[in-house]
């Protein structure tokens, strides 16, 4: 799958729900691994945020990103929409301190994504993939988030607040394809007993019933609702009459829950790539959202590439009769088995290690240990059929190595294991001279990594 940016620019305007000043947020195009980045032109020098866990500053009513003194807010709804439509690259220019609110929901930058269009781009998408379960909780909130293998992103979230009007919530979504008719438009929403506490506090001047679903539920007298409302400039409210106080109704009987789900995704945005895995969150929040977005940034950068996905169920793409059609290796020399993915810009083959490798006899009787040598050649031959698929009857021509850089061994192999070789273009092929990055795995732990120039070469 490749990377995917805006086919042109969109600008939405609206007021900040905490600063309430008008703010205006154009999204645009950005190149390939690019990732999401925020601009902010109303300052000098026109600084430029990444849109990273790590930069992560504050989650108080909102995700805030910061860099030195330069900080963004209630970023996750814009997020939520660009990481829920697969955008891998954007450049976000605003004008103001927030993300302007619009209707307290990420459907307005949804249907704006739609509006202009999307267009496939040049390199590939570099997805996350959970392979064990990862957990992070707060045991004074009761907050847990869950992270399992799934094949694409889904997520079940259940809510639970001391209310009588909202108690216990779920929401679930299977496919993300569903994001715009199941989640995009559930609005932000606050209880009556928070308004007051957070408008003391600087925040949500710009709130009004448009933009959030508001909720009413522990006595207050007339005259302090009506207080409340007036602080917000919104109509009066009975206040014997408990329950959702908007005009306009509810999305759906479980919108806070849509809601929550939303802002998941949106955080859930910042690990900087596409994320493949099921999470079941219970009363998540941006707090405990960002804390698992950071535990995965963590992961990433400790890895500079996930080992690859190996069913072996799943049919592959080459087998042993392909592979030896389209290079000259043979026994004992022949050392890919299968071909089980493959691009235009890498490839992923597997050898299966067994006690009966003719090398094992002497390296070494007593504890055999797989030649380094033989995993660099072993991905050599693995990027050979990469370099070998762009040319007519590739068993007409033969792939030499030039030059080997960079090799490190991190662990042995030995009978027993299934290695997994990564092959990559390093740069494009040009006058049949490739450049590769090969890297070897056991498992999840890298084994071997090297970089390597290699030339097409006409058979005689």
């Amino acid at each position: 799958m490749k990377q995917i940016t805006l086919n042109g620019e969109f600008t939405l305007k609206g007021k900040g729900l905490h600063t309430g000043e008008t703010i205006e947020a154009t999204f645009c195009p950005a190149p390939d691994n690019h990732g999401y980045k925020i601009q902010r032109t109303d300052i000098e020098g026109q600084p430029v945020i990444d849109a990273l866990a790590e930069n992560v500053i504050s989650t108080n009513r909102g995700t805030v990103i910061g860099k030195g003194d330069i900080t963004v807010s209630t970023i996750e709804h814009a997020m939520s929409a660009l990481y829920a439509l697969g955008v891998d690259n954007c450049l976000i220019k605003l004008d103001g301190p927030e993300m302007p609110i619009l209707d307290g929901s990420a459907k307005p930058f949804y249907d704006s994504i739609l509006s202009v269009g999307l267009v496939e781009q040049t390199q590939d998408k570099d997805f996350y993939y959970v392979r064990h379960k990862i957990e992070v909780v707060d045991p004074e909130t009761g907050s847990k988030l869950m992270c399992l293998p799934d094949d694409e992103f889904s997520l079940d979230v259940k809510v639970n607040f001391d209310s009588e009007v909202l108690a216990n919530q779920y929401a679930t979504l299977d496919h993300m394809s569903d994001f715009g008719q199941e989640i995009a438009a559930a609005r932000t929403f606050v209880f009556v007993r928070e308004i007051e506490p957070l408008l003391h506090a600087g925040l949500i001047r710009g709130g009004d019933l448009d933009n959030a679903i508001v909720i009413y539920e522990h006595p207050k007298t007339q005259e302090e609702l009506d207080h409340l409302a007036d602080l917000m400039g919104v109509p009066h409210h009975d206040a014997k009459v408990f329950g959702y106080i908007n005009e306009r109704p509810l999305f759906a009987p479980n919108e806070p829950a849509r809601h929550k789900l939303m802002d998941l995704i949106g955080d859930m945005a910042l690990i900087g790539r596409p994320f493949k895995g099921r999470i079941i969150a219970t009363k998540p929040g941006h707090t405990i959202n960002t804390q698992l977005a950071k535990a995965i940034r963590n992961d990433i950068k400790r890895r500079e590439i996930q080992a690859p996905i190996y069913n072996p169920n799943a049919e592959p793409l080459m087998d042993n009769n392909e592979i030896r059609r389209c290079i000259p290796h043979r026994y004992p020399m022949l050392l890919v088995d299968k071909v089980i993915d493959k691009t235009d810009n890498y490839i992923v083959g597997i050898k299966n290690v067994t006690t009966n490798e003719p090398f094992f006899q002497g390296h070494f009787p007593q504890e055999p240990v797989m030649p380094g040598v033989l995993l660099v050649e072993a991905m050599a031959q693995t990027g050979g059929l990469l370099v070998l698929s762009v040319v007519d009857e590739p068993e007409r021509y033969s792939t030499y190595f030039m030059k080997i850089d960079n090799v490190k061994f991190r662990q042995k192999v030995v009978p027993g294991d299934t290695l997994i070789f990564h092959v990559s273009f390093m740069t494009p092929l040009r006058r049949g001279m490739a450049v590769m990055k090969g890297r070897a795995f056991v498992g999840d732990k890298i084994v071997c990594e090297c970089e390597f120039m290699a030339q097409i070469i006409k058979n005689k």
